[in-house]
């Protein structure tokens, strides 16, 4: 890991910070932290991906479902995005910081809603997240250093797709963040799903294929279990052959 010391602005207050750089693996990309300390702590997100850092989600997603579930929103913090409003809010939180040792509210989430946000969070590391970025000669079909080129050989998404427009600042404020979005949609459509459900009598599962059957009920000492009707059939066609014709005098 490489750090240096004001090496980049922050993304948010375009302020001056420490910056840390690393490879989290052999055919990853370089990662870096984008945003300040003071901005992170503020909305309780990630430096380098802007996610949440206990649910790992969007703070769109964090904020949608703590001001569903508080009734209002008092947990979640509204950042200025004015460079003199989000200045003197940074010096403010800086100073309660120092002061009362709190960062934020968002720890303090009521049972209901940190429920629906652990029901929502990724529990799994997302490694595609490290990938390298794509390789713009292989979009146009130039490039030539095939399994030795760093970059990624897939082609780039569709213009019309929202998710290929991703803005660090939108995930910031949580303001038109398309991943958060679908995010969203799936969530309203398995609570519409289940709304649905809810009046309908469950049917049991189906059966497996490979099930077993029921045994039957053990037979008393001394008589033999019946046999299988294929080898009933099967064993009466043996005792047809087997006897002797009779013979014409």
């Amino acid at each position: 890991m490489m750090k240096e010391a004001y090496g980049s602005a922050c993304k948010i207050c375009a302020r001056p910070f420490t910056v840390f750089r690393w490879k989290p693996g052999k055919r990853a990309r370089y990662k870096k932290t984008e945003v300040c300390q003071t901005c992170a702590r503020m909305k309780n997100v990630c430096q380098t991906c802007v996610l949440d850092l206990q649910y790992h989600l969007p703070v769109q997603v964090r904020d949608t479902v703590l001001a569903k579930e508080e009734g209002g929103g008092q947990v979640a913090v509204n950042v200025p995005e004015s460079d003199a409003n989000r200045e003197w809010f940074s010096q403010q939180h800086s100073r309660m910081l120092e002061q009362e040792g709190a960062v934020s509210a968002y720890g303090k989430a009521s049972g209901s809603a940190n429920n629906a946000l652990l029901r929502m969070a990724r529990r799994e590391p997302y490694y595609k997240r490290n990938r390298a970025h794509l390789c713009s000669f292989y979009a146009r079909g130039e490039c030539n250093r095939g399994d030795e080129c760093p970059y990624l050989h897939e082609m780039p998404r569709d213009k019309d797709d929202p998710l290929a427009k991703q803005n660090i600042k939108d995930r910031f404020y949580g303001k038109n963040d398309p991943v958060a979005m679908k995010m969203l949609g799936e969530q309203k459509k398995n609570q519409r799903r289940d709304s649905k459900n809810d009046g309908k009598p469950r049917e049991p599962p189906p059966k497996p294929e490979g099930a077993s059957k029921p045994k039957p009920p053990p037979l008393p000492p001394g008589k033999k279990p019946p046999l299988p009707p294929d080898l009933l059939q099967l064993q009466r066609r043996r005792l047809r052959k087997k006897r002797p014709k009779a013979r014409l005098d």
